[in-house]
């Protein structure tokens, strides 16, 4: 794409960088990263979440909602207990990806003396 010239609206860039805005700002939780590294190990038991996480009910529900509508996670279902898996496996890569960044930003600043 040259400098100057902008995509149509609605084409698959632009699909691509609102769903990009909307996974990070899903990400941009504590909380919800803490619950991705769980999921990226193994599929959790929704009441395992919850007390490794050492959240209420409530509040791991409207996690796992923001998580499943950006449908970076999954639940299913078996008998009375919910299972939550990540639906994206580079959820994981994605999210160790960005913690390689940060932590080259901190060698940076420790290494700048001023």
């Amino acid at each position: 794409m040259k400098l100057g010239k902008r995509k149509k609206a609605g084409g698959v860039e632009e699909q691509v960088l609102d769903q990009q805005v909307r996974i990070c700002k899903a990400f941009a939780n504590p909380t919800r990263l803490r619950m991705l590294d769980l999921l990226s190990e193994k599929e959790c038991a929704v009441a395992d979440l919850q007390k490794a996480l050492a959240v209420s009910k409530a509040n791991l529900s409207q996690h796992l909602a923001i998580l499943k509508a950006v449908e970076i996670v999954s639940t299913r279902r078996n008998g009375r207990h919910i299972f939550c898996s990540l639906a994206i496996p580079q959820a994981k890569q994605a999210c160790h990806l960005i913690r390689e960044v940060l932590r080259a930003q901190i060698r940076n600043r420790q290494g700048l003396k001023f």
